[in-house]
């Protein structure tokens, strides 16, 4: 008895469930219906009122007349200004003289080149013995150009500044016995005396100048054999 009073508690239950979920479904669907119904209603309205304002300007539009073209007036001929007597031209002013130009004076040509001061004379004294002056070097750090002495050639002069010999004044004062000294210390024995070393020495000593030692100057001999 029990169990078919729960069961029957049970079916009601449940047949109450599907009822609501059946009203909630109607309900819902009604609802929709009616909406659809009033936006369509609402579509076609707009729709009519937009039609009608589109005729409406339309027919105001058609109903507006054309505005008539305004004529503008001609202008009036300008009166043209009588020519006026031609005036003579005034004479130009003369141009004022240009101002000659001041003529600068030329500087000065510079004076050519001083002379350098001539170099110290060296001299020497004769010697009594057989060995003539020597020096351990040249007087003033300079020693003259042995090759413009003919007979002396480079491998020669490098030999007599060996011995000592730096200066044409040394040579110049050289004596007989100075010359047989010199000559044991050569290899070419009798050209001090063959060539005269000591007259051109001294000429080369005083500033003078040869005409072999003219033609070393201006490059013409390369060395004296």
């Amino acid at each position: 008895m029990t169990m078919y009073v729960f069961q029957t508690i049970l079916l009601l239950l449940l047949a109450g469930v599907i009822g609501y979920l059946i009203g909630c479904l109607l309900c819902r669907w009604f609802c929709s219906s009616r909406q659809d119904a009033q936006s369509s209603a609402a579509a076609a309205g707009s729709t009519a009122i937009a039609a009608k304002s589109g005729e409406e300007a339309k027919a105001e539009t058609e109903a507006k007349p054309e505005p008539e073209a305004v004529s503008e007036p001609e202008p009036e001929p300008e009166a043209k200004p009588e020519p006026e007597a031609a005036s003579e031209p005034e004479p130009e002013p003369e141009p004022e003289p240009e101002p000659k130009p001041e003529v600068k004076p030329e500087p000065e040509a510079k004076s050519e080149r001083e002379p350098e001061p001539e170099a110290e004379v060296v001299t020497f004294a004769a010697t009594t013995g057989p060995e003539p002056v020597t020096l351990p070097a040249p007087k003033g750090g300079k020693a003259d150009d042995l090759k413009r002495i003919k007979g002396v050639g480079p491998k020669l002069e490098q030999t007599l500044n060996e011995l000592g010999f730096y200066h044409f004044a040394q040579i110049a004062v050289w004596t007989p016995e100075n010359v047989a000294w010199v000559d044991d210390h050569l290899k070419f024995k009798g050209r001090i005396e063959r060539d005269d070393w000591m007259a051109q020495a001294k000429l080369l000593a005083e500033g003078g100048e040869t005409e072999f030692s003219k033609r070393v100057d201006k490059d013409k001999v390369g060395s004296s054999k």
